[in-house]
């Protein structure tokens, strides 16, 4: 049994980024933990391979069930591009997305 969820959340690009020439949204995945809702992985849609390994870093080991403040304050404190905005706000929407999926989760088990 996959004891994981796969979530992703959206945002809207700047204008001017390397990234929106491939795409109109940012876009940050996760796997999270069902049980305490930790980040296990977490990917986005940023143009460059450093880029995405380094906000996977900044997520991983952030639990949902905590709420969305401290990863978003952990990159507005550490990526400095111009994506960081987008990057929050995907990471609020993947949050809203987590709440809803365990929200039909609990009521499952109901």
């Amino acid at each position: 049994m996959v004891n994981t969820l796969f979530i992703a959340g959206h945002a809207k690009l700047p204008s001017g980024m390397a990234a929106q020439n491939m795409y109109d949204t940012l876009t940050i995945t996760a796997e999270i933990d069902k049980k305490y809702g930790v980040i296990v992985e977490a990917n986005c849609t940023l143009a460059t391979e450093h880029g995405r390994e380094f906000i996977s870093q900044i997520l991983k080991g952030y639990s949902l069930k905590d709420g969305v403040d401290a990863p978003v304050q952990a990159i507005h404190q550490h990526y400095l591009g111009k994506a960081g905005n987008a990057l929050a706000s995907a990471m609020k929407d993947l949050y809203k997305q987590y709440e809803i999926q365990i929200g039909k989760i609990k009521r499952q088990d109901d």
